[in-house]
C-alpha cells in the first residue's frame, strides 16, 4: 500500500508552499525524510525530527534522524516504519529540518492507495511554490497556539481539488 502525504511549509507568506508525496507504508521515516529534503531542495545534512501530531498540531512523540542519547523515548527514523505510527486515525506529523533555522513542515496523510505498476517510490507527485532562501522566522514566545492549526487547516482545505487524489 502507498501513503500519499501533503507536506506544507509553515510560514507567514502569501504564497503557498507544499509538496504532495507518495511513499510505501513499509518505508522508514528516514525514507520520508530523504524525499522531503530532496523535494524542498535541501541537502539533507542537517539534524531533523518528525513529531507525531494531533488535530491541533501539537507536538507529540519524536522520531529523530540521529540518536542524541538524551531521551530513551525517542524513536529513530532508520528503525521506524511509517505504518507503525501513521494510519487513517493518526495522520498528522510535524517535521523540523535544521534545528538552527527551524524549517517547519506540517504533514498530513491524504489517502492510502494501491501501489501503481511501473511507479518508483517514493514519488513526488505535485509541487506548489518556491522555498524561500531563508527559513521563516518563528515567534515562539507569544505565538497563538491556534495559529498553526488555523493556517494549516485552511491550506489543506484550499487545495481540495489537488488534495482529492481521484
Amino acid at each position: 500500500m502507498i501513503y500519499r502525504f501533503r507536506a506544507i511549509l509553515d510560514h507567514d507568506q502569501k504564497e503557498d508552499i507544499f509538496r504532495d508525496i507518495e511513499i510505501r507504508k513499509t518505508d522508514t521515516f528516514e525514507d520520508l525524510h530523504n524525499v522531503l529534503t530532496q523535494s524542498f531542495g535541501f541537502d539533507g545534512s542537517e539534524m531533523a525530527s518528525f513529531y507525531i501530531s494531533n488535530d491541533q498540531w501539537e507536538q507529540g512523540q519524536e522520531i529523530a534522524l540521529f540518536d542524541m542519547g538524551q531521551n530513551t523515548d525517542v524513536k529513530m527514523m532508520n528503525e521506524t516504519i511509517v505504518e507503525e505510527l501513521i494510519n487513517e486515525d493518526n495522520n498528522k506529523l510535524i517535521y523540523i529540518y535544521d534545528f538552527l533555522n527551524m524549517w517547519t513542515f506540517l504533514i498530513e496523510l491524504g489517502e492510502i492507495v494501491e501501489e501503481a505498476r511501473g511507479t518508483d517510490y517514493p514519488n513526488l507527485m505535485f509541487v506548489c511554490g518556491q522555498v524561500p532562501s531563508e527559513a521563516p522566522e518563528k515567534q515562539f514566545e507569544a505565538e497563538d497556539p491556534n495559529s498553526i492549526q488555523d493556517g494549516a487547516d485552511d491550506l489543506f482545505d484550499d487545495y481540495g481539488e489537488s488534495w482529492n487524489w481521484n
